[in-house]
């Protein structure tokens, strides 16, 4: 796996994480709605990858990744999307996330997916190869999310001809 910072491993979430994963992620965002989201997407979400960073027997970040599709495309291929992302806030700034990302795109492709979405900061996810999903005709449920809808082919040229709407998962709309 990717680089982690000095002390931290990542890791696939076990159910004795859950606890403490609901926890970082409701510190992360001041609130529990993306909490209950990966609650659910635990539940209702196939195929789906979800690691945890790990310090010192402590659980610091959270990173979930899902099956995505794109409406009105069959041909497109199997496609993933990263939400949510989570590290403990007095940890934020230290490498945890970017090795949760890192880890969790090389994780990708072993669920068959060629391209990763996510809804983030541009200026954050460029780093790892992400650029704006609109200029490929590619949309987050309207063009209010054009600015910060993002994609990442993992297989250059997977998404050549696929236009639309990504559909996330059901969780998705409680947000």
């Amino acid at each position: 796996m990717p680089e982690a910072p000095a002390g931290v491993t990542i890791r696939e979430e076990t159910l004795e994480d859950h606890e403490a994963v609901a926890r970082i992620v409701t510190d992360a965002f001041g609130q529990p709605v993306e909490a209950r989201l990966v609650e659910a997407l635990r539940t209702e979400a196939g195929p789906y990858l979800s690691l945890v960073a790990e310090c010192d027997g402590s659980i610091v970040g959270h990173a979930f990744f899902s099956a995505v599709e794109v409406e009105g495309a069959p041909d497109a291929p199997p496609l993933g999307a990263l939400a949510p992302l989570a590290v403990v806030p007095a940890l934020q700034g230290g490498g945890i996330g970017a090795a949760l990302v890192r880890a969790g795109l090389a994780r990708c492709p072993e669920h068959g997916w060629r391209a990763v979405f996510l809804l983030g900061d541009p200026g954050y996810y460029a780093r790892f190869g992400f650029g704006l999903a609109a200029p490929r005709g590619l949309r987050y449920l309207s063009e209010a999310f054009d600015a910060g809808f993002q994609v990442l082919e993992l297989e250059p040229g997977a998404l050549d001809g696929v236009h639309g709407l990504v559909q996330y998962p059901p969780a998705f709309a409680s947000l």
